[in-house]
């Protein structure tokens, strides 16, 4: 349950509501404890047929009675111990029962001195309203316990809406922080966790924390509260019957804390088997055209027959535990009544105070007191049934927020600068010194470094390609410029300063990304343009637009920039995505433009669109263009070519010198050539 603690920085701030919230359980409590004590006059009236003014005057009588009783005896134990000897350093066994005795005499004359005071408040305040025929009685009584139900109801609505208004705020407190955690993580970090893994968290965990939350707020403090009025007020009625009830409870704190952990881990397991079902779902309608272009559905449905499968099994831990939970409940509640009652019984029909010499009440009990007690025991088992079906519950809440704060506590692999050095705009050089790197295995073996101890240097203005074949390291290598990952080895520099040294916000400002699948989200042209300069104009946002060849497209539509692209840009074709995402980037007016295969998923057309609109473009700053392939519209204005190969560094030079000097390079060119010319 500690996990749940880490909920309070975001419930404290809802402190008021649950002030509030708390106020009217303590009333529905004390309303259910009157409910309960009900049960005495109504007995006394149907049972006993005895009006409550008779009740009282006899009452009255019966401790006046007593109190001279033990008024009396008291007085002659006095003068008993008054004329006894001096007690020796040891008193004899004589003595000590005569100090015993009148010490029970004293609690008795107590006990009847209190019940005297109340049963003369009651006739002095409340018996001059209370009808004396025995049918009106009831009636009253019976109106009365409509009237403190109906109260007892609206307490408890009030209750829930303040605790429904605490868990949503909370609950929208606790995402917006994930998501703002999440976004400082690292790339790696998100990748080694997987898309569904993390919106199982957004939405599976949250709600499983929303319902523990609302039943903290709900049943967590209003049942306690009802049993422990009722608890209160039985211990009044017989503190002795009251406490005998009570030796189960060590046994059922042990039974809860059995449960409460085994369904602490099947909960967690439950929920990783819910973000593997999210995996295979996501696959699947992600790759819906691949699905059926290959016809082969049969295959993904086993996949989530498997995982239906696994989460049944863990669903069925938790029910077989869940069920174990409410009959142990109910036998050591009933086990705890029979405990109070059976002895309470034997009291009220054989007229006695005490068991086998053991006194177990000051006054003798009757039927309607043994009654009340039965209805504050059966008030107390109530509560305690319903806290049991919200156990399971509160456990997955405990096990789902776990989850979350698990994540919320993973610490980025690019961290950021504690002393940031001021950066200016880059004007010298890129550096990569002596770079090695690989991914982060996730917890499996390490894997083979990617990129491995790569020297490179690109002045100012320079337009680079770095070339080579699949998994040679091209897009790592680039992508260690805006910190997507930090190398193992090695240090990236810009204008001489490490930029591990910068704060990433200022480093990632002089950065425009433009990747090979063109990321847009659900909105506007003119939004996904934005992307890159929130706060740009509308002028500047149609000036990258125009510059991009997105307004030859656009133009034509009746909103125009304005208009709706659809869930990652699925109303549009691929030329026209990454003619956008070429837009967001230039709007940025970055020192460093990094185009990642830009081109390489495009029809000819827009391809020679987006490689004219960047040679006007990539002057006065420095350009990475990261391909396997170089045209002719990129040899124009590509001033160096890099060559990677298995993650080495191969080469350096000019289209000319590389096509002379590096085999590796001409071989690639010259496929390239013999393909296109095919």
């Amino acid at each position: 349950m500690h996990s749940l603690l880490n909920l309070w920085p975001f419930v404290s701030r809802q402190q008021r509501r649950i002030g509030m919230a708390f106020v009217v359980a303590l009333v529905a409590s004390l309303l259910w404890g009157l409910a309960m004590l009900l049960a005495f006059p109504v007995t006394k009236v149907l049972l006993e047929q005895q009006s409550l003014a008779d009740y009282v005057d006899a009452e009255i009588q019966t401790a006046r009675s007593e109190i001279a009783k033990q008024s009396a005896r008291i007085a002659r134990q006095d003068d008993l111990l008054a004329q006894w000897p001096q007690p020796n350093p040891q008193p004899d066994s004589k003595y000590v029962e005569a100090l015993r005795d009148r010490a029970r005499c004293q609690a008795t004359l107590s006990a009847a001195t209190r019940r005297e005071w109340w049963f003369v408040q009651l006739q002095s305040w409340l018996m001059p309203y209370v009808p004396e025929d025995r049918f009106d009685t009831l009636a009253l009584l019976f109106g009365l316990l409509l009237v403190v139900t109906v109260l007892h109801g609206g307490a408890v609505y009030l209750q829930e809406i303040w605790i429904g208004q605490v868990v949503q705020l909370s609950m929208r407190s606790l995402r917006a922080r994930l998501f703002r955690r999440t976004l400082r993580l690292d790339a790696q970090t998100l990748a080694v966790e997987g898309t569904a893994a993390l919106m199982s968290r957004f939405t599976n965990d949250l709600a499983g924390i929303a319902q523990g939350l609302t039943l903290l707020g709900g049943k967590i403090v209003l049942e306690p509260l009802k049993a422990g009025i009722c608890l209160a007020s039985a211990f009044a009625v017989n503190w002795r019957l009251t406490l005998l009830s009570l030796v189960c409870a060590p046994l059922a704190a042990l039974l809860f804390q059995h449960f409460g952990s085994r369904l602490k881990r099947a909960s967690r397991r439950q929920m990783e088997t819910v973000a593997r079902l999210y995996q295979v779902l996501q696959e699947t309608f992600a790759s819906f055209r691949v699905v059926t272009a290959f016809g082969n559905p049969r295959h993904h449905r086993l996949r989530l027959y498997r995982e239906n499968r696994s989460y049944y099994r863990k669903a069925m831990q938790i029910s077989r535990i869940d069920a174990a939970v409410n009959p142990t409940v109910e036998l050591l509640g009933v086990t705890a009544a029979c405990l109070a009652i059976l002895p309470g019984a034997y009291l009220v029909l054989r007229q006695e105070t005490g068991i086998a010499g053991v006194r177990l009440t000051d006054l003798e009990m009757d039927l309607a007191s043994l009654a009340l007690l039965y209805s504050l025991l059966g008030g107390i088992l109530d509560p305690a049934r319903k806290l049991s079906s919200a156990f399971s519950r509160l456990k997955k809440a405990s096990a789902a927020c776990g989850r979350v704060f698990d994540w919320m506590h993973r610490t980025t692999l690019v961290p950021e600068a504690e002393t940031a050095d001021r950066t200016v705009r880059h004007s010298v050089s890129l550096e990569f010194d002596r770079v090695t790197f690989r991914y982060h295995g996730g917890g499996q073996p390490a894997r083979h470094a990617v990129l491995q101890d790569v020297s490179l240097t690109i002045p100012f203005g320079e337009v680079v390609a770095i070339v080579g074949g699949n998994g040679s390291g091209k897009s790592t290598l680039a992508g260690l410029l805006p910190r997507f990952y930090d190398p193992q080895e090695g240090s990236v520099r810009i204008d001489g300063i490490d930029i591990r040294s910068m704060t990433l916000r200022e480093l990632r400002q002089q950065i425009g990304w433009v990747p090979q699948e063109s990321m847009l989200f659900d909105g506007t042209v003119a939004d996904n343009i934005a992307v890159g300069c929130p706060g740009a104009t509308r002028e500047q946002i149609e000036a990258a637009a125009r510059l991009a060849h997105v307004w030859d497209f656009a133009s034509a539509w009746p909103q125009g920039l304005d208009s709706p692209i659809g869930d990652g840009g699925n109303r549009l074709s691929g030329g026209q995505r990454q003619r956008i995402a070429v837009a967001r980037a230039m709007l940025r007016d970055p020192a460093v433009l990094i185009l990642d295969e830009a081109t390489s998923a495009i029809d000819a057309h827009s391809e020679f669109l987006i490689q004219s609109a960047l040679k006007e473009y990539c002057t006065n700053r420095t350009t990475l263009v990261i391909t396997h392939l170089l045209t002719d519209a990129l040899l124009e204005f590509v001033t160096r070519v890099v060559v990677l190969d298995q993650g080495r560094l191969l080469a350096v030079g000019t289209h000319a010198q590389l096509l002379a000097t590096c085999p590796p390079y001409a071989a690639l060119y010259q496929a390239h050539q013999a393909r296109r010319a095919a």
